[in-house]
């Protein structure tokens, strides 16, 4: 367990670093996807303390949590971030049936990460609009795992928790006072009924955390620890630039 005073240095740190970041960017503020959930609650709130010029955009897309645009308009108006809500859903059904789908077609993974990659659209347009930075929500263990859509919650300007694992962004929660109930929600993209993260991913946050900072989790067998391992390793491609041929 980390100390208040280990928080409280990465809130300067990262505050620091989101407003060189800005600096030198020649941009004029941020805009971030709040989702209801902690990351995204986490990342709003660092962003407005660093200027008020930070817009928080929640959007709905298909099936969404009920309590979802409930929590993230309460982190918003808590914290006084301007937010917007679009409602995505008549888009991203049109784009099924483009494809040949319906609303009714049982969701694959294609089809929940056109909802993020719809979402990134909606997100670099306000970006555009403002001279404004999109900032992501990714941590270090969603990072590490591929945990998250390529060009879609992956596709942003910067990423402030990507080097803090899931159990120290709880704790850096905890410091900046998130509402206690968004901090106990069962982490889930919300993206289909019934999802959560570590159903999707097989193991708990604790056992990844741990994985992924070098020690042996507790509960996990050895044919299992090779799984992530080789999972950490097929997603490097998620984590890298785009490669360029060299001639």
């Amino acid at each position: 367990m980390n100390s208040p005073f280990y928080y409280e240095k990465i809130t300067d740190t990262i505050t620091e670093w989101l407003q060189d970041y800005l600096n030198q960017s020649g941009c004029t503020g941020f805009v971030v996807g709040i989702s209801g959930g902690i990351d995204s609650s986490v990342v709003a709130v660092l962003c407005r303390q660093v200027t008020e010029a930070t817009l928080g955009l929640i959007l709905p897309c298909g099936h969404t949590p009920e309590d979802a645009a409930k929590d993230a308009t309460l982190i918003a108006e808590q914290y006084d971030i301007e937010y917007r809500t679009y409602d995505l859903t008549p888009a991203y059904e049109s784009l099924l049936l483009t494809l040949g789908l319906t609303p009714e077609t049982p969701v694959t993974i294609p089809m929940a990460n056109i909802k993020s990659r719809l979402r990134m659209i909606v997100l670099y347009y306000e970006a555009n609009q403002r001279n404004r930075l999109v900032v992501g929500t990714g941590n270090r263990t969603e990072l590490m795992l591929g945990f998250f859509t390529k060009y879609g919650d992956g596709g942003v300007d910067l990423l402030p928790l990507g080097n803090l694992l899931k159990r120290e962004v709880h704790g850096l929660a905890k410091h900046l006072k998130i509402p206690e109930h968004i901090c106990a929600k069962t982490p889930s993209p919300g993206l289909w009924p019934g999802q959560t993260d570590e159903g999707e991913l097989g193991a708990s946050y604790d056992q990844l955390d741990d994985l992924i900072a070098g020690n042996t989790p507790k509960g996990l067998t050895e044919e299992q620890i090779a799984h992530f391992q080789q999972r950490i390793a097929a997603n490097k491609h998620k984590r890298s630039l785009t490669p360029i041929c060299p001639l």
